[in-house]
């Protein structure tokens, strides 16, 4: 058990990171779908994205999710039709689950937890655009469009930003994607990963609960304002799908930010114990417990 506050940040981490039975489970329906697509659609290609491929899952709630580069020739040119299209002919496949579309993706729910979600995002793809070494899709985008995505650039530009502050980004951005899963925050996990990895470009070094709180500070800040992609691919970035949702999440923020506060405050003090007890409120019971070491002496 932990009795420094890095303790408790290291053990968290250990216990957020997907184990190698989680990860290899999510893979299990891959191929049944692959061969759906394929046969209905002639895919060009199909590939993991999202946290999974990114390295930045939460175990037990991130889903998997994959892009389905399909043929033009094969997909309507209303992207909402193109989703319909997708939906149905995974749910001619796996007629016992429920099957449904949540723009941009159809999900296949083939079991209770999120790690046994798929998500398809039916994609078309365009090429290399300017200098980039990466290629750009057109996915949906939720009205009836459909807008530039691509999600090999925008690992890239994570895994450079993790590389440069020896791999302490992409643990940055699981300390706050679990805040997001643990406290249900209707937050977009790209507007997290994109904002966080900008919040990092000029930092020279992450200090787990220091840079928490202060991202935390940042998104608060920022009021949760769209963001343009650093990337230049995908335009402008929300944080949430509609102005509901904004509320809820900027609702849930400031009472974050408040128990960060708290508990860096009482860290400040010494108080190890207390800043244990606000860090579990921020993660809603789930941050390690506190253990204070007493010598036999003592006992």
């Amino acid at each position: 058990m932990p009795r420094t506050i890095n303790e408790g940040f290291r053990d968290f981490l250990a216990k957020l990171t997907p184990s190698e039975y989680e990860s290899t489970k999510a893979k299990n329906h891959r191929a049944s779908i692959y061969d759906c697509l394929k046969a209905n659609f002639g895919l060009n290609q199909f590939f993991r994205t999202g946290s999974f491929g990114n390295g930045t899952s939460i175990s037990r709630y991130s889903d998997v999710d994959y892009f389905a580069s399909i043929p033009y020739s094969r997909l309507s040119w209303n992207s909402s039709n193109a989703l319909t299209q997708v939906r149905d002919a995974l749910n001619r496949r796996f007629y016992l689950t429920s099957v449904h579309v949540d723009c941009p993706a159809v999900v296949c729910p083939f079991g209770t937890e999120a790690k046994e979600s798929t998500e398809i995002v039916p994609a078309r793809c365009i090429g290399k655009i300017g200098n980039s070494n990466y290629i750009t899709y057109e996915i949906p985008n939720c009205s009836g469009g459909w807008m530039r995505s691509s999600p090999a650039t925008h690992n890239a530009y994570v895994r450079d930003v993790d590389q440069r502050l020896n791999g302490k980004l992409k643990p940055l951005i699981r300390f706050i994607k679990a805040w997001k899963y643990y406290k249900k925050v209707p937050i977009s996990s790209f507007y997290l990963e994109l904002r966080i990895a900008k919040y990092a470009e000029r930092k020279t070094a992450i200090v787990y609960d220091i840079d928490v709180k202060r991202v935390f500070s940042h998104l608060y800040n920022l009021k949760l304002a769209q963001m343009q992609d650093p990337k230049g691919i995908s335009g402008y970035v929300s944080a949430c799908s509609t102005q509901a949702k904004l509320n809820e999440a900027w609702f849930k923020l400031s009472t974050a930010l408040s128990r960060a506060e708290k508990a860096r405050q009482a860290a400040n003090r010494g108080n190890i114990k207390e800043a244990f007890y606000w860090w579990n409120l921020v993660y809603n019971g789930n941050f390690p417990s506190y253990y204070r070491y007493f010598p036999s002496s003592y006992r």
